[in-house]
């Protein structure tokens, strides 16, 4: 703030204070505090805006600039830009609204635009990923405990973003759009009842959004202060904007980076929602013999609102017909391969049930509930799912979480089982929190046992950039030695605007074993270190960032035996273009106890290897209609070599059409013998509208010589619900000419019935 404006401000309360000295206090107080909160929160650095109660509802076309419901609404204009210039204010104009009505939560924003005609949209699927188009974002921290959160976003053609953030966004790390379904810090599966709509002009863009209070939780005050940050990006110029700075380490995720909103007066609301499905589908399986089925079905979702912080979800005859397939992988190690959860009714407030310890890009190294365990039998077998209940919210100031489900039997594949999951969690200040969680799942078959798991985690932060992680966990499992049943986790990181370090130990007992989870690895210690460095030159060369850094991963048995160990030394240069360039090199160690297959007829035998490669990853701009990418890698593998490459490209037609076909692709030279391996994966999406739209997954897995097909026409209306017509088809040429074909076809109406 200038020196000037500062005079002016304490000038203007001089002569309130004069003008009101002989009002009551309290009536002083109730008229003047937001802007005394505001005035203050200038001088500190800290950014506070004040919500609006409207008496006339705007009507959502996202025509802002014509709708006198706005007129009275004051604007928030102050952006200033994280990247690329980090500290300048937008180069844009942007005005922002927030506003309130007696069920609703609105904001508009205006996004001026000096060239209208360079708008970038990059998809119109909701859902979409936001950062490589035009777009515009805003989280809301209801109880302004710097732990949960909503976002809310959108693009010029107005598709609906939503996501959970949970654990103080700082989870998600840099990835925006997270799907791994078991937790980390930003979950945007989460779907939500709430609308929005856009408009493009010779002005730029704006947006209207309006969201009912039932579909948020939050406290039983009458007058709240939330947590709120606003962002806008700016394709073309690679531009990335927010109203409370927020710095190159982290994205406006981090709730404790957000500024104030004060003024929000709730209702005090309740909830039901219906969301009854009927099904029909067709079946063709041809292997030895060729038969063919039809079935019906039908099941219902259902959710409730116990109160303004809590809320009960049930589910009868549930079924996920409509999810998108999983992307094969090929596995050339002896370790478990992790596949994310796709499915809605799992995905709702995963953050709560998360508990564990990371393990990097890939997956995790331990989660204590794992839900892809649920309704999922072995190789990936669909098991029917009875039905059961969710209940998630906060309950005199603990978060609460408590889960039942049960599945059916299936014939020569699992008996009937109960899953139960209880979760408590206590949130404090300043990021920290401390929780506990039970897990039972009761194999209920004739030889049937129960397996249960305990855990205890927890976060201390430390100022704003420091924090410690815990976790502790323990099963019981009959027949199996309880006394080395466990698992610890123990974690120091820092994030600076420089520098990012951190440094963990875990370990892992003999018979450990959480069957309601997911254990990559079994019985060891592990090590980890990273240092992570971020510099920006005065636009040297064109370059943005450059990101120099350093990670170790260790892992030894408990005997003392490395089974692995990787030094990763790597350097990011990022250019102001978008384009990214990334030079590295692997130190890797491989102890391998047992010979394991890994091709046909090709053993690694047991031993130790000592390997280095060289990796090297392109990424062109994804903002443009073309982009491409790269992982490749070429070096030392199992006392062997291997050269591993990754393209991808990407094509995008307007905002109609968005493909991507990619390839990973591995030549392998070991004493024991050479093989080769192909995973192809081919996109498409077709979008009518941001509701009606195509889509169809390709595949093809060289390793089990097997294509598949996935597409699904969608014409959603409402938080998941909708029309949605599914075609899969897989084929085994594991056989000549054909070792076996599966066709069908699945049609699945689903509708939400608001009854409150």
């Amino acid at each position: 703030m200038t020196k000037a404006v500062l005079q002016g401000n304490v000038l203007k309360w001089q002569k309130l204070s004069i003008q009101y000295f002989n009002y009551k206090p309290s009536l002083v107080m109730k008229r003047y505090l937001p802007s005394l909160l505001i005035l203050v929160s200038s001088v500190m650095g800290q950014q506070i805006t004040e919500a609006s109660r409207i008496s006339k509802m705007p009507i959502i076309d996202g025509d802002v600039l014509n709708d006198d419901a706005w007129d009275n609404v004051p604007g928030v204009t102050s952006f200033t830009q994280k990247t690329p210039d980090e500290g300048k204010i937008v180069s844009e104009s942007t005005v922002v609204k927030v506003a309130y009505s007696d069920d609703m939560f609105l904001v508009s924003v205006v996004c001026y635009d000096s060239e209208p005609n360079s708008l970038v949209i990059s998809d119109t699927r909701r859902d979409s990923p936001l950062n490589n188009s035009d777009s515009f974002s805003f989280i809301i921290d209801t109880f302004k405990d710097y732990q949960t959160g909503y976002l809310f976003g959108t693009n010029p053609a107005g598709i609906e973003y939503d996501a959970q953030i949970t654990g103080g966004g700082e989870g998600g790390g840099m990835m925006r759009r997270f799907s791994m379904g078991t937790g980390g810090g930003f979950n945007v599966n989460w779907d939500a009842v709430w609308k929005v709509e856009a408009k493009q002009g010779d002005f730029g863009w704006s947006a209207e959004f309006a969201i009912p209070f039932k579909t948020l939780r939050y406290k039983k005050d009458k007058d709240q202060t939330w947590g709120i940050n606003f962002e806008r990006v700016i394709a073309r110029k690679k531009e990335e904007a927010h109203w409370a700075p927020v710095s190159r380490q982290f994205t406006m995720n981090r709730l404790i980076s957000a500024g104030t909103l004060t003024n929000v007066n709730v209702p005090n609301t309740r909830n039901i929602k219906i969301m009854p499905y009927v099904l029909g589908q067709n079946n063709k399986v041809i292997n030895d013999t060729s038969n063919s089925y039809q079935d019906g079905n039908f099941g219902l979702d259902a959710k409730m609102s116990v109160s303004s912080t809590m809320t009960l979800d049930l589910t009868y005859n549930t079924d996920f017909a409509q999810v998108e397939a999983d992307d094969q992988q090929i596995n050339l190690d002896r370790f478990s391969l992790f596949f994310p959860e796709k499915r809605a009714f799992f995905l709702e407030n995963a953050g709560l049930f998360s508990v564990g310890t990371g393990g990097g890009f890939f997956g995790p190294d331990i989660e204590m509930f794992f839900s892809r365990r649920i309704g999922v039998g072995p190789d990936g077998v669909p098991v029917p799912i009875i039905g059961g209940g969710r209940l998630t919210g906060t309950l005199s100031g603990m978060k609460i979480g408590m889960l039942t489900m049960r599945t059916d039997a299936v014939k020569n594949l699992t008996d009937e089982n109960q899953y139960s999951v209880l979760r408590i969690k206590k949130e404090l200040p300043n990021r920290t929190h401390i929780g506990a969680m039970y897990t039972g799942l009761d194999r209920m078959g004739e030889n049937g046992y129960m397996n249960q798991a305990y855990a205890l985690d927890a976060q201390i932060g430390i100022g704003e950039l420091s924090k410690i992680i815990m976790f502790g966990g323990l099963t019981d499992t009959p027949k199996m030695d309880k006394d080395n049943a466990y698992a610890f986790h123990t974690e120091l990181a820092r994030d600076t605007k420089q520098v990012s370090t951190s440094i963990s130990f875990s370990e892992v007992g003999s018979t450990f074993k959480p069957e309601m989870g997911y254990l990559k690895r079994e019985s060891y210690r592990k090590w980890s270190g990273r240092i992570f460095t971020r510099f920006r030159p005065d636009n040297k060369l064109g370059l943005l960032e450059i990101r120099p850094h350093i990670n170790f991963d260790g892992y030894w048995k408990l005997d003392g035996f490395q089974e692995s160990g990787r030094w990763h030394i790597d350097n990011h240069w990022e250019f102001r273009s978008g384009f990214e360039i990334h030079t590295g090199t692997n130190l890797v160690r491989e102890g391998v106890i047992e010979k394991f297959v890994i091709a046909d007829s090709i053993f690694v035998p047991s031993g130790t290897y000592n390997d280095q490669e060289l990796q090297l990853f392109i990424m062109t701009d994804r903002s443009k209609a073309i982009s491409f990418s790269s992982m490749n890698r070429i070096g030392g593998f199992f006392g062997g070599n291997r050269i591993n490459v990754t393209p991808a490209i990407s094509f995008r037609y307007k905002d109609k059409v968005t493909s991507e076909i990619s390839l990973s692709h591995n030549n392998v030279d070991l004493p024991g013998g050479k093989f080769s391996t192909n995973l192809i994966r081919a996109r498409f999406t077709y979008s009518f509208t941001p509701k009606i739209y195509v889509q169809s997954l390709l595949q093809y897995n060289s390793r089990s010589d097997q294509w598949s097909v996935n597409g699904r026409f969608i014409w959603q209306q409402s938080a998941a619900t909708g029309l949605y017509l599914v075609y899969n088809h897989i084929q085994d040429y594991d056989g000549i000419p054909v070792a076996s074909s599966t066709k069908s076809f699945v049609i699945k109406y689903s509708y939400l019935f608001d009854a409150i």
